[in-house]
């Protein structure tokens, strides 16, 4: 059974427990409307929640800042997003906290929760991240800067020019790299040199941490150290969490033309949710009747978002060069 992080409460986990239960249930309820013909695109983080969440409850949304990727529903939410803000971006609605519905839906963004938003292009946020860092140690604040993002996203330039930047300055970075093994079709071995992604840290002086991404506690362990060492000025860390990807690249993709079936049927009975409840199961911290009971709160919730969502206003046409264009 995984430690215990320095100050992880029972109370804590079970709220970062809900929160991977709400961005489950979003992910399915945004599946069947993307079928239904009433949402265009979604990215699904089925299979990265549990680390996503783990990594964000060791972090301070507000203070710190949060460079989040197109897969991080479950960041989002536990940075502070509501279900009903998710969906207002899903559905592309006005009130979309994000872009009034100018951007695709994985591309979150928040002043008073520290997020800064993001593009669909793959790897941006990295040195984006590196500079906030440095900007966030000349202010002295103690703040950090949490930059996620996928494998593929290592073979970019993107990635080795922000690791680079944020050693050479020690910035208060963390780097978190969820690993599920696949860039869209492309398998890790024709994507990755080498062992892996937290060896390449050895490069820039800085350390290399590899973690079970199913593991909260690991997960959470593992980014507490990370931040305690960049707001001491220690400098950066690459976190690599292994994770499964238990769903296709998009809705626009289908993982069952290029994967073996046996390997997809083998993942879906390692699925890191059931995994996390039987762990707090095993604690004493939560029993079979309190699960279903959070479930079922939270399907509520999930179907309340999604109807608040699908009646707001869609964003007025003479809006369009909104943020776009320079104001006369």
């Amino acid at each position: 059974m995984p430690t215990d992080a320095e100050g992880l409460t029972k109370e804590r986990v079970l709220e970062a427990y809900r929160t991977v239960l709400q961005a489950r249930a979003l992910d399915d309820r945004r599946f069947v409307l993307n079928r239904a013909g009433k949402l265009a695109f979604i990215i699904s983080p089925r299979g990265h929640e549990v680390a996503q969440v783990g990594a964000i409850a060791a972090l301070q949304p507000g203070r710190d800042r949060f460079c989040l990727y197109y897969r991080n529903f479950a960041a989002a939410l536990a940075c502070g997003f509501t279900p009903e803000e998710l969906m207002l971006a899903a559905f592309a609605r006005a009130a979309d906290p994000s872009s009034g519905g100018r951007q695709t839906p994985g591309n979150f963004g928040s002043r008073r929760r520290g997020v800064v938003i993001g593009s669909s292009t793959v790897g941006p946020q990295i040195p984006k991240a590196a500079g906030i860092g440095l900007a966030l140690q000349w202010r002295g604040e103690g703040a950090l800067c949490y930059v996620s993002f996928g494998e593929g996203a290592t073979s970019q330039g993107d990635f080795h020019e922000g690791l680079n930047f944020a050693a050479i300055h020690h910035c208060p970075v963390i780097f978190f790299c969820e690993n599920n093994h696949w860039a869209i079709s492309v398998p890790q071995a024709l994507q990755v040199a080498g062992p892996g992604v937290a060896e390449r840290a050895a490069a820039y002086g800085i350390p290399g941490v590899r973690v079970r991404g199913d593991d909260f506690f690991a997960v959470h362990a593992a980014v507490a150290e990370a931040a305690q060492r960049a707001r001491s000025g220690g400098g950066p860390t690459l976190i690599e969490a292994e994770v499964l990807r238990l769903q296709s690249h998009s809705t626009d993709d289908d993982q069952r033309a290029y994967r073996d079936p046996a390997e997809l049927a083998a993942e879906a009975l390692q699925d890191p949710i059931p995994r996390m409840r039987d762990a707090l199961i095993t604690r004493g911290w939560l029993s079979p009747e309190a699960d279903q009971a959070m479930r079922d709160d939270v399907n509520r919730e999930v179907e309340k978002a999604t109807e608040a969502a699908e009646a707001a206003p869609e964003p007025e046409p003479a809006s369009l060069g909104r943020h776009v264009y320079a104001d006369a």
